[in-house]
């Protein structure tokens, strides 16, 4: 199975600014469930992460939002840490205009594709405990463990808002 040329764009950013990660590519995954039947998550100083694509009432706020991969993200709870009105998730249209991938590819590192730093990103407070995050290199077909701070400076250094909250 051969990686798409969004993965590999995404890798020679990694590459480029020297930032390590291990590459496993895998059969295309939808869902957490799917990952975990899989057994594609196993790090002993990581863990998967769910990516939520969320919009406010009006459609002009857009949000990422990453928790751990056993949690439950309450939509209200989230909404008021974030300070935003109604949530709720954003059209593939939207996810593919902002993050330029398709559901099943969310990933924080789909923010390297929004050139206008437009999506706010928030991460669970609780990811803060781990030292290696499992994310999509914007393709289904792989999976990269990385330092969460690398990912966090990447974001960052992108230009994009970030903050952690407590969901």
């Amino acid at each position: 199975m051969s990686m798409t040329e969004e993965g590999k764009k995404v890798l020679a950013v990694l590459d480029e600014k020297k930032i390590p990660y291990e590459c496993m590519e895998h059969e295309p995954v939808y869902t957490v469930e799917e990952i975990q039947e899989r057994n594609l998550w196993h790090h002993k100083d990581g863990i998967g992460a769910k990516n939520l694509f969320l919009r406010d009432g009006s459609g002009k706020r857009h949000f990422l939002v990453v928790v751990r991969d056993d949690k439950q993200a309450d939509l209200k709870q989230v909404r008021a840490e974030i300070k935003s009105s109604r949530l709720s998730f954003a059209s593939e249209e939207r996810l593919e205009r902002y993050l330029h991938v398709s559901p099943g590819s969310v990933s924080p590192l789909g923010i390297l594709n929004d050139t206008e730093c437009m999506v706010e990103v928030f991460f669970d407070q609780d990811l803060k405990q781990y030292s290696y995050m499992a994310v999509h290199p914007n393709d289904n077909r792989a999976t990269l463990w990385m330092k969460t701070e690398d990912l966090v400076k990447i974001i960052k250094e992108h230009g994009n808002s970030f903050a952690w909250i407590r969901i």
